[in-house]
């Protein structure tokens, strides 16, 4: 445990953890070995660590990998986490915003990323390349990766996550591995890269703002929830968009009814 490590650490720079950063910092460093267990870290990788924090993921993941990318949002804690990988020639880190700052390429992630931008940072993945990634999420957060068909759980990340990747809930992460403690669960994930998508999708794009829509109008029939997202994305009359809605497959379900291929079938029926 690095409990101690990073009280002085806090105390000595004067920094107050901010919960509005998801500023919870793992001490658990048993913990590591999992996570790179779980990514098959090797020699050649180029590993991304987002939200890097102290170091402490950053400085173990140096020595098993070619060159470790940490990126820390936070200057106060940058200069932190410059001054504890000192002499470590394969560590560059990026200050910014993970979501905005130019990352180079990398071969994996492993990462313990700031939960608030745990939907946006899966976007973010999905279009670049990557081997494996294996992060530790909110533990509801996760669930809805996984999520059955019809459950309250199920939902626009529950498609856009399938199409994108293989998902896998691992080990759970018990609250006292963090300082200061969070008040939810967390747990191990690890997302692979499909080899072939499990369904087809002609436009990304496309495929990802119907999603979204269709389940802000979960219990509605697409009948009724598809008009408006086809007016905006066709450019049509309502009318129009009416009769486009006749020759939709599913047209008389609910968004929360339909497995993540059918949304992959009812987007490219969009797509000229």
């Amino acid at each position: 445990m690095n409990v101690s490590e990073t009280k002085r650490l806090l105390r000595t720079f004067r920094i107050v953890p901010n919960r509005l950063l998801g500023q919870n910092f793992m001490v658990d460093t048993s913990i590591f070995s999992k996570l790179s267990d779980y990514a098959s870290l090797g020699k050649a990788d180029v590993v991304l660590d987002a939200g890097a924090g102290f170091g402490f993921l950053t400085r173990f993941l140096a020595n098993k990998c070619k060159c470790v990318l940490a990126v820390e949002k936070d200057p106060r804690v940058a200069v932190v986490l410059r001054e504890q990988l000192i002499g470590l020639a394969n560590v560059t880190v990026i200050e910014g915003d993970m979501l905005k700052v130019a990352v180079p390429s990398f071969s994996k992630m492993i990462s313990i990323p700031p939960y608030q931008i745990s939907s946006r940072l899966l976007l973010w993945l999905f279009d670049r390349g990557f081997e494996h990634t294996v992060l530790i999420f909110q533990k509801e957060f996760a669930d809805r990766l996984v999520a059955a068909v019809g459950s309250e759980d199920y939902g626009w990340l529950t498609v856009t996550t399938r199409h994108s990747a293989e998902v896998k809930l691992l080990d759970a992460v018990p609250k006292s591995s963090f300082y200061p403690q969070p008040e939810v669960d967390s747990v191990i994930v690890r997302l692979t890269p499909w080899t072939a998508a499990p369904f087809e999708v002609k436009d990304e794009a496309v495929f990802r703002r119907m999603v979204r829509w269709l389940f802000t109008q979960r219990n509605k029939k697409l009948s009724n929830a598809l008009v408006p997202f086809i007016k905006s994305t066709l450019k049509l009359k309502k009318e129009d968009a009416e009769k486009v809605v006749c020759t939709m497959p599913f047209r008389e379900k609910r968004a929360r009814e339909l497995p993540p291929e059918a949304f992959g079938e009812l987007a490219n029926a969009l797509v000229r």
